[in-house]
């Protein structure tokens, strides 16, 4: 074969593994159901049923997140996250929490978004608390998690995502005032990706968008992403529902995670780091926990520590902080889920 006819196919080859890494949560997906049909095949025409029905179901609450965070996109009010880190200190951590627990950024635009506030010289402590919250709610999360585990779960997760970012917050800034965190990035560390612009060049707020052909089309685009990242994400959610409650025993989750108290908390919380995929498919893994005697507070725990400390989360504060910045960040998020947790719990 001639040194062309070799690069042309090393091309085609990569080219076709590149567009199958981007199908790969929907193969893996088809590959386990084709496994379970093999397996179990009356449990593979169930589970296949269960998973229409419920993305059925849930489709009112999944066309209203779509259509905020793709309008959030397209006017631009994603910018508004800027405003957040101007002003006193101890006030910026507050604004910080609540903009991070409401804000509608992906999470590829958290990271770099967190880089480019550090080295523009923005206080840790706001970026902690920012950093805390960001990843457990947002519009999106905010209507699923209604439609998944009922308003009263959603309105307090909203509320614990702002809580726990001002734990970070605030205890970041004791700690600093006590000589701690002189240099929160690692070395190399700079600016960009998707999230950075958005602070470093914040712009004006079109909220009539329509007017404008590249605005529209920001939000067509939008809206088709998420529709596909959240139909692929809540379809294999609730295939691992359907599993769990096929075949793991209800007195077994009960057992360990059923009382409330102080032992099921915090064991969720530690189970939620690595059991945790993303805010979207934990929620009906929640829901199927809590249906097989998981105790709410468990529930809430559950969903606090792995949105915040999962496992594809903390490699990235990893290869971004400092190691010290990397165990608060991991410290401040345990201990808000446990509280907040025991507090969701007691609530009854």
């Amino acid at each position: 074969m001639s040194v062309f006819g070799m690069i042309v196919k090393t091309q085609v080859l990569d080219e076709g593994l590149n567009r199958l890494g981007k199908w790969k949560v929907e193969l893996v997906l088809v590959t386990a159901m084709i496994l379970l049909a093999w397996l179990d095949s009356s449990q593979a025409g169930e589970s296949l049923n269960f998973i229409i029905d419920q993305l059925i179901g849930l489709s009112p609450y999944l066309l209203v997140s779509i259509g905020l965070t793709a309008y959030a996109k397209a006017t631009g009010a994603d910018n508004l996250i800027a405003r957040a880190f101007q002003g006193k200190e101890t006030l910026m951590i507050f604004f910080a929490a609540l903009m991070g627990g409401l804000s509608p950024f992906c999470s590829c635009g958290v990271i770099p978004l967190i880089a480019a506030l550090l080295s523009m010289g923005v206080p840790l402590a706001p970026v902690m608390a920012f950093w805390l919250s960001s990843p457990l709610m947002d519009p999106s999360m905010f209507f699923l998690t209604a439609g998944t585990l009922g308003m009263k779960f959603a309105l307090f997760k909203t509320f614990s995502a702002v809580a726990v970012g001002m734990l970070g917050g605030y205890g970041t800034y004791f700690l600093i005032r006590n000589g701690a965190f002189s240099n929160p990035l690692r070395e190399g560390v700079g600016t960009g990706g998707c999230g950075g612009s958005v602070i470093r060049n914040p712009k004006q707020v079109v909220w009539k968008f329509w007017f404008e052909q590249e605005r529209r089309t920001r939000f067509s685009a939008n809206a088709l992403d998420n529709l596909v990242f959240l139909g692929k994400w809540m379809a294999i959610s609730f295939f691992l529902e359907i599993l769990m409650l096929s075949y793991i025993p209800a007195e077994t989750v009960g057992n360990l995670v059923g009382e409330g108290g102080w032992g099921s908390v915090m064991l969720a919380s530690v189970v939620g780091i690595p059991a945790y995929l993303n805010g979207y498919a934990a929620l009906p893994l929640v829901a199927g926990l809590m249906e097989q005697g998981m105790a709410p507070g468990a529930g809430m725990a559950f969903l606090l520590a792995g949105g915040v400390s999962s496992i594809p989360a903390a490699i990235a504060v990893w290869a971004l902080a400092r190691p010290q910045v990397f165990l608060a960040y991991l410290g401040f998020a345990f201990t808000g889920a446990c509280l907040l947790g025991l507090s969701f719990g007691l609530l009854g």
